[in-house]
């Protein structure tokens, strides 16, 4: 039974360099609903915040990083928001040992994202070795629009939710 695909996502991410697959991943790979640190530099051990984000903010958290020499931050992409993988997320977690802050990052006003449905899912994982831990929101603040209508006003937005996805000063 052949199935058509839908692809919902912006036309940038289309062209992005790093947004490839190969064709052996193609012809036999598989869904992956949450995708692990890729950056060989990130250490499990040495990690103390993990940045969780959907979609193409992934792309500008990991360039900034990486422009700034970060090593102690993994960004972890969850690629199916429901049904919640909970377990997966559990999974791929689990060589963080050290870290003392989790983020959500998303480009979206805060009531127009992801946040509010996937909130109890993430802390419920997070849970699971640390009782009253607390998770952390970096994204645009609440609004009725989901876009401001002036790019300059956009950019800075967006840069300033990834240095607070980070946790840096700008």
């Amino acid at each position: 039974l052949r199935k058509p695909l839908i692809v919902m996502t912006p036309k940038s991410l289309l062209r992005h360099p790093e947004a490839t697959s190969t064709m052996d991943e193609l012809a036999d790979g598989a869904f992956q609903t949450v995708l692990a640190e890729t950056d060989a530099d990130i250490e499990p051990k040495q990690v103390r915040r993990i940045v969780l984000c959907s979609g193409k903010v992934y792309y500008d958290l990991r360039a900034k990083r990486r422009e700034l020499e970060i090593t102690d931050i993994a960004i972890i992409r969850l690629e199916q928001l429901y049904p919640f993988p909970e377990e997966t997320l559990h999974l791929i977690l689990k060589p963080y040992k050290r870290y003392k802050e989790v983020v959500w990052c998303q480009e979206e006003p805060q009531n127009q994202g992801a946040w509010y449905q996937i909130l109890h899912h993430i802390k419920n994982v997070i849970r699971r070795k640390r009782a009253n831990f607390q998770l952390d929101y970096s994204g645009r603040e609440a609004s009725a629009s989901p876009a401001t209508g002036y790019m300059a006003l956009h950019l800075q937005q967006q840069k300033q939710l990834v240095m607070d996805a980070l946790g840096l000063d700008e």
